[in-house]
Order: C-alpha cells, then structure tokens, then sequence
C-alpha cells in the first residue's frame, strides 16, 4: 500500500502539469471504487481551475478556485498515469485540462486495478471537518510532532510502539514500513511498552521518523507491486531499507533481521540493536 512518501511524491508529480489549470474534463468510468464517486463529482469539478495540490496524512488533496476540494486515496495499488498511450480498463476517473498557448493540455488518470482506493469532494473550508482527517494527529512532518506530544500521547500506554505509531489518532500518515525503519534507526524494539520509553529515547524516534520519510520521499518513495511515480518511474528507497523486507539478512551490527506477524501485519526488526 502506497504510504505517506509515495502519497507526497505523487502529488509532487501532478504538481507541475495539473496546478494552475482549468479542467475541461472530469469522467468517472465506473460507478465506484472502494466507494461511489460523488454524485456531484463531474458537475463541481469541470470547469475548475486547480488552484494547488497537497496532502494530508496518505490522503492527496487537489483545490480548486471553486472552494472545492477533490480527496483521493491511493488503496492498496493506486496510482496516477499523466498522458497515457491508451485509456487502460483500470483507468477509473479522466482528469483532462484545457490546452495551453502553443501547447496541449494533460490527462489524467486514476488506474487502480483493485480498486481499494477512492475518491471524495469537500468544501475546502470544511476539510478539518472530513471524517477521516477529523480525528487524525499531527504530520509526522509539521511541528507539532515533537517529543513532548509524543510523551503526552503515549504516557500510561502498555500498548506496544509500534502499534501507537501506526494509530492514525496519535500520528497521521505513518505506515508499516516506515515505522519498522524508523524504529530500527531509533534502536527500539517494536514490542516495548510505549508507556515505558524515556524521553530521550522518543526525542530520537520523533528524528529518525523525520529523516526516514525525508529520505523516502527523496528517493521517490518505495516501489511495492503496483506502485509507480506518476512519470512512470519507480522509486527507490526500497534499495534503502535498514530492515523492512530483510528477514534472514545482516543488520547493519551483523546480527540477523527477525521477521514477527503482529496483527497481520509483518514486523522486521534486529534483536541486538533494538531494545
């Protein structure tokens, strides 16, 4: 599942070709997704003008000059195609934008083979109020994720690290590969008590989160199965990874990378540097 790098380097590749430019077509090919479009969708958007692109946690965010926005979730094998040779059978929404002056505009589209991402709308005004960001904690990124937040959140908790770091309500957008890393980068153990970790300790988690998202969405994010870059190209920090997906390899110290299932989810860490 794309996570908050390939989420930020998506909307860095629709960036360029898509803020600042009238849509002329907005085509929703099938009725749904993971959900239905907006029954308003098409109306809304058509005719706007892109005003500017972001995103909060793995959510990307498209503004227009109407005071709408368009929310898109990649799910599990989303991805946007600009200027495709041919519209693909998984192409379920067409974004086109006008041509420009001695130009031709883009198109857009949403491949999604699985169809586990969606799209939605909201006044821009109201998207604090969207439900999912509504109950979401701060970036990862922004400065409100700090050591002291994080020691707020996490006092009393006999719930392990990991698991508070993958609680959207604590911290938004981080995923199980990052924290896997980041854990590993911090030298603490997946499965202790968050409750019981001192505030050093998390002053040095909250850095290393920062500098293994930094370095991920720099190296264009993780290629995992259907994911690619909206230029077609793949990222690279998979090439990267200190443990995720390194089960039986060395650690950096020497030491093999255990691999447990917590919650169905895949947990690689190394027993000697984490504690």
């Amino acid at each position: 599942m794309p996570e908050l790098p390939e989420v930020e380097t998506t909307v860095a590749g629709l960036r360029g070709p898509l803020e600042g430019q009238r849509l002329v077509r907005v085509e929703p090919r099938r009725a749904d997704m993971r959900k239905p479009f907006p029954a308003e969708l098409r109306q809304r958007m058509t005719g706007a003008r892109v005003t500017s692109l972001g995103r909060r946690a793995k959510y990307g965010l498209i503004h227009t000059d109407r005071g709408d926005t368009m929310i898109f979730h990649l799910g599990m094998s989303g991805r946007w195609v600009i200027d495709g040779d041919a519209v693909n059978i998984h192409d379920h929404l067409i974004l086109e934008t006008e041509e420009e002056v001695g130009g031709s505009g883009h198109h857009f589209a949403l491949r999604d083979p699985r169809r586990f991402g969606f799209v939605d709308l909201m006044p821009t005004a109201d998207l604090h109020l969207y439900p999912a960001f509504a109950a979401m904690g701060p970036e990862p990124l922004g400065p409100d994720f700090t050591a002291a937040y994080l020691a707020g959140m996490l006092e009393g908790r006999a719930a392990p690290i990991k698991a508070m770091l993958l609680d959207q309500r604590i911290v938004a957008g981080l995923g199980n590969i990052y924290v896997c890393e980041a854990l590993n980068m911090a030298g603490i153990a997946p499965t202790r008590a968050a409750g019981r970790i001192s505030r050093p300790r998390l002053a040095k988690l909250v850095e290393a989160i920062r500098e293994v998202l930094a370095a991920a969405i720099l190296a264009g994010g993780s290629s995992l199965r259907d994911y690619v870059r909206p230029d077609g190209q793949l990222g690279y920090f998979a090439k990267d990874w200190r443990v995720y997906g390194r089960e039986g390899e060395a650690c950096a110290c020497g030491t093999t990378v255990l691999r447990r299932v917590d919650s169905g989810r895949s947990t690689f860490y190394c027993p000697a540097c984490q504690k």
